[in-house]
């Protein structure tokens, strides 16, 4: 991890780079609002700090009001990742759609680890990133999995159509975890905490899969549903 300062370099931070955390000045004005505004937007936490703690953060009195906490975590660029997998006939990912509990996020990334998922796929808008907690959760087994950062999951999925892997997108209604066939490279779409796959996910897999449900409670927690789905691709 580390600090930055400056408005014009944390908004480009905030553009492009993972922010865990901003810190702006007491009564700051003027470009702090479309700073916060963004933060906010990308769920990043926003702290009012005084003078003295942004100096501390910063090292220098000259920070413009606005420090932030930018993550150093090193993703894999998608296409780099499918060359890497080009010849895995059995090669298998993870989709995660606008996954925001970063727990569930580390939950999911030490569920791959321990399956041996080739990789993690996510979208780096209105999602979590790789944070502090997302390594707690993962117990550092974020660090031994290729994640790959994506501006366009739909375009992401073309991508890996072509490559040959075959998408699946995890919903309430489909076909039978325990009756499919995942053989072959296999590319899994896990579904946002509160609503699920996007819709135009579902409508551009190749198969809509669901977990069998045994009493009236329709709804697993994001990451134990990745785990279960995981657990029966490699069953």
């Amino acid at each position: 991890m580390k600090y930055i300062y400056g408005r014009g370099p944390v908004i480009e931070a905030l553009k492009n780079e993972e922010v865990e955390k901003v810190y702006v000045g007491k009564n700051a004005t003027g470009s702090i609002k479309k700073i916060i505004g963004m933060a906010r937007d990308l769920k990043v936490p926003v702290v009012t700090s005084d003078n003295e703690k942004l100096e501390e953060l910063s090292g220098t009195k000259n920070n413009q009001a606005v420090v932030a906490l930018v993550s150093d975590f090193e993703y894999i660029e998608l296409e780099d990742l499918i060359n890497k997998l080009r010849d895995k006939k059995d090669a298998k990912l993870f989709i995660l759609d606008k996954i925001e509990d970063p727990h569930n996020f580390g939950a999911i990334a030490r569920s791959c680890n321990f399956f041996g998922v080739d990789g993690i796929v996510f979208p780096n808008r209105r999602a979590s990133t790789v944070n502090d907690t997302v390594v707690k959760s993962s117990a550092g087994a974020i660090y031994d999995i290729d994640v790959c950062k994506v501006t366009n999951i739909s375009q992401s999925i073309e991508k890996l159509k072509e490559a040959g892997f075959w998408i699946y997108a995890t919903d309430l209604e489909g076909e039978d975890i325990r009756e499919t066939d995942f053989s072959g490279k296999a590319a899994i779409i896990i579904g946002n905490e509160g609503k699920g796959v996007s819709k135009n996910l579902i409508k551009n897999s190749d198969k809509i899969i669901t977990i069998p449900n045994f009493s009236d409670f329709d709804s697993l927690n994001a990451s134990v549903a990745a785990a279960i789905v995981m657990y029966e691709i490699f069953r």
